[in-house]
């Protein structure tokens, strides 16, 4: 008797997706070729994820889940969110280099959506809005200062926005002063 597995489905939907995006682009991506990709029939495929849309703002939903996992074991080692969001990716890092890779696409990804014809937000907007809320409630629960908060979240995005676009990184040293700067509070 088999079972079935509708998460292990999911999970292997959003790995085609992942690797469709990393390795051929966005203009590989289309609901035919995702499914083919996992193993599964289109039909299978929109029982998981009703659009196109619904499939990126999953896989949205699950960078969110990671980024969240991240987060904690960061705070399990004694860092704090706020060293977390303000830690500059490494592209030489093979575990960033890819985390940059699906970023990048996805960027490239959510500029190909269409607006709802309801008139309401995409689902990727909306994917994208609750990660983004999620990390800005982290930091404003861990600092007291919700201007200081607003800053960790700027500087943060401002720093992986430039690893997104290949721009050259911030002097490693300098960029520590302006870590511990924004950490300690001084004005």
């Amino acid at each position: 008797m088999t079972t079935r597995d509708p998460a292990g489905t999911r999970d292997r939907i959003l790995d085609a997706l992942e690797s469709l995006l990393l390795d051929r682009g966005m203009s590989q991506v289309t609901l035919e070729n995702v499914a083919a990709t996992a193993g599964v029939s289109k039909g299978g495929l929109l029982y998981h994820f009703k659009s196109k849309d619904a499939l990126l703002a999953g896989l949205l939903r699950r960078v969110g889940d990671r980024t969240d996992r991240q987060v904690q074991a960061a705070v399990d080692q004694g860092r704090s969110v706020a060293e977390w969001y303000l830690q500059a990716p490494h592209p030489d890092d093979e575990t960033d280099a890819v985390e940059l890779a699906l970023y990048r696409s996805m960027l490239a990804a959510m500029r190909t959506i269409e607006a709802p014809t309801d008139g309401g937000p995409a689902e990727t907007d909306r994917a994208l809005t609750e990660v983004m809320r999620s990390w800005k409630t982290a930091l404003d629960n861990e600092i007291d200062d919700p201007v200081r908060a607003e800053i960790v979240g700027l500087v943060g995005d401002g720093v992986y926005l430039r690893a997104l676009l290949g721009l050259p990184p911030i002097e490693p040293g300098l960029y520590r002063q302006v870590v511990a700067r924004l950490l300690s509070g001084d004005r």
